[in-house]
């Protein structure tokens, strides 16, 4: 086996070109940093941003292996759609960088690098498996009918069990997805017409909202009562804390008070 692979390791690296070497060894190491930052960032935002990289990058790798089709739903579909759609979704949500980083779970992280060290050691097998009984046809007679005729004859010719098995996993999910985050409710939603009624109904709500305080006094200040339109002072036009320090502080505010509404009832411009 490792001498199937070493010669169609040797294969591939012959017919490599110029242009298609210096864009992997320029864009490999810029997706592996993307991608190990992704890993141990901290926050969710900066997380997402390095996915986006990575399948940018994935997508100029498939553009130099004359792939367009992939590079094209790289870039709309992944890029595009699912990543930029969950990073408005963090921005949206609000996730802030102090979150809590307690493990709700012991021993998680642990079993999350074991398994993905498992699931790397099968996907390279199954990959090296696979490529050491493959024979190379050459890109020109895969294309003959076109990039995305090729995938459309493999896709559900070949592998159309696998297609559509991983169509239904998705859309299962999906499924799950939607029911783990419904919640039953056990008392039906309160309506704006209901809120209006139980205002209307408690003797000791306000229906109507509160004078603006400040309208038509002698001053602007937030402890300076409203008059009404026939000189008397509104009575909830200030606050009852605000109206007990004004008073302690000032006890002519009274007096006060009454002067401005006969001033104002005179047509005193002051």
């Amino acid at each position: 086996m490792s001498g199937a692979l070493t010669g169609t390791a040797t294969l591939a690296l012959s017919n490599v070109g110029a242009g298609e070497a210096v864009a992997f060894w320029i864009l490999a190491p810029i997706a592996v940093v993307a991608a190990l930052a992704m890993v141990f960032s901290r926050h969710a935002v900066h997380a997402a941003l390095l996915l986006a990289v990575v399948m940018l990058c994935l997508a100029a790798f498939y553009a130099a292996q004359d792939a367009p089709f992939l590079a094209f739903v790289q870039v709309i579909v992944y890029t595009g759609a699912v990543m930029m759609l969950f990073l408005f979704v963090l921005m949206l949500v609000g996730v802030d960088a102090a979150d809590s980083l307690v493990e709700t779970l012991r021993g998680q992280r642990v079993a999350a690098g074991l398994l993905g060290l498992g699931f790397a050691v099968l996907l390279i097998g199954a990959i090296g498996a696979a490529v050491s009984k493959l024979s190379t046809i050459g890109l020109n007679t895969a294309n003959a009918d076109g990039n995305v005729g090729g995938i459309a004859r493999l896709l559900f010719t070949r592998y159309v069990f696998a297609f559509e098995a991983t169509s239904a996993l998705l859309i299962t999910a999906a499924l799950g997805a939607m029911v783990l985050a419904h919640k039953e409710r056990l008392v039906p939603r309160r309506t704006q017409q209901d809120q209006m009624r139980d205002r209307f109904r408690d003797p000791a709500a306000q229906p109507a909202p509160l004078p603006g305080p400040g309208v038509f006094a002698t001053g602007d200040a937030v402890d300076t009562p409203a008059l009404l339109p026939d000189g008397t002072v509104a009575p909830g036009s200030v606050s009852a804390t605000l109206a007990g320090v004004s008073a302690g502080r000032h006890p002519a505010a009274g007096a006060g008070t009454g002067a401005g509404s006969r001033a104002i009832e005179q047509g005193d411009p002051r």
